[in-house]
């Protein structure tokens, strides 16, 4: 399988983490490209440099007035004079009957869901080269690839049509399956990362043609606390196209494989004509969030339970952070997958 990657991720280097009060290092470090890197190098893939999209992909996915904000911000930010180090909001309007605010300020409360998505000088230009990896997986994929995967840093999953949040700015699992879209009348996203695929989620949550299906941590004890219940369904047009199966908190193999099958027949009776995985690794038994237990062999058992479904397959990388095994447990999910196959 090849894998798709550039050096540009580096340009985003955010610091502050604000967990139960306390800010902390955020554990979306560069250094996690670094032991993915490792894990793509003993799995033998060939990587490939992503093509340059431009605005497209984005603008598919993403509200014109977000991706205004995102490529204006640092320099409205810095332009104040006394401005922090990253963009953090203070301000986070709900938006019941509010108007679009013109200061920087406002702005920044009104496109982030919450602080865990600080801008830095480097950020745009890191997740705009995220979309151009995801989308140049999809069309790897359009143009007779079997499966590809995407090494996207900053990663998406919890990026909304126009708000950042929980590390992510622009969606690169939905910028995959609108691009997917292009050739194929219904695309699948399922979501493996151990926190529900929120952002996703709400992208299309009214559409019939995306199935969002995300297996995670219960939110009830765990990011993002408000979304990823079993009874969100989708709504209008969209109403039966979202699929949740959260876990409970330490779920190891066998639950997870489980919650697979339940995916795997829910997705054959859509019958999609490609699948997007956002491939998040934090379900380890050693991420530092700690939400589930699966372990480096479980990884296999997931990768070929994906290749079973038999789809051109986008292997998009959500979380999985840094710990000793993370390399390992992506060279471990693309092997089960590529054996299963």
């Amino acid at each position: 399988m090849k894998a798709v990657h550039t050096e540009l991720h580096r340009s985003h280097d955010p610091q502050f983490f604000l967990v139960r009060g306390v800010v902390k290092r955020t554990t979306e470090q560069p250094e996690r490209a670094d032991r993915l890197l490792k894990g793509l190098k003993d799995g033998k893939h060939q990587l490939v440099e992503p093509t340059k999209f431009g605005q497209g992909p984005r603008a598919r996915v993403h509200s014109p007035e977000y991706l205004s904000f995102l490529s204006e911000a640092w320099d409205a930010w810095t332009a104040l004079g006394d401005s922090g180090p990253e963009m953090i909001g203070n301000v986070h309007p709900v938006r019941h009957a509010a108007t679009y605010p013109t200061h920087i300020v406002g702005k920044l409360g009104w496109h982030t869901a919450d602080t865990a998505a600080p801008i830095g000088p480097g950020t745009w230009a890191a997740a705009c080269a995220a979309t151009d990896v995801a989308a140049t997986a999809a069309q790897m994929v359009m143009d007779g690839e079997d499966a590809v995967y995407a090494l996207c840093r900053p990663p998406g999953h919890h990026a909304y049509r126009d708000m950042a949040g929980g590390f992510c700015f622009l969606n690169n699992s939905a910028i995959a399956a609108a691009h997917l879209r292009q050739k194929h009348e219904r695309v699948v996203i399922l979501d493996v990362d151990v926190h529900h695929g929120n952002g996703t989620q709400g992208i299309f949550y009214a559409r019939p043609d995306v199935y969002t299906v995300s297996i995670h941590a219960d939110p009830t004890d765990y990011y993002p606390y408000v979304w990823g219940y079993a009874h969100e369904r989708g709504e209008g047009l969209g109403l039966g196209t979202n699929l949740n199966i959260p876990l409970a908190i330490g779920t190891g193999d066998d639950g997870y494989i489980q919650a697979m099958d339940v995916a795997r027949k829910a997705i054959e009776s859509f019958a999609p004509g490609a699948l997007v995985i956002a491939l998040g690794l934090d379900a380890s038994e050693h991420d530092p969030l700690k939400g589930l237990a699966v372990t480096t062999p479980g990884f296999r058992r997931i990768g070929q339970a994906i290749a079973k479904m038999g789809l051109p397959t986008v292997f998009v990388q959500e979380g999985g952070y840094l710990s000793e095994i993370l390399g390992a447990n992506l060279t471990s999910v693309l092997a089960g997958f590529e054996e299963a196959r």
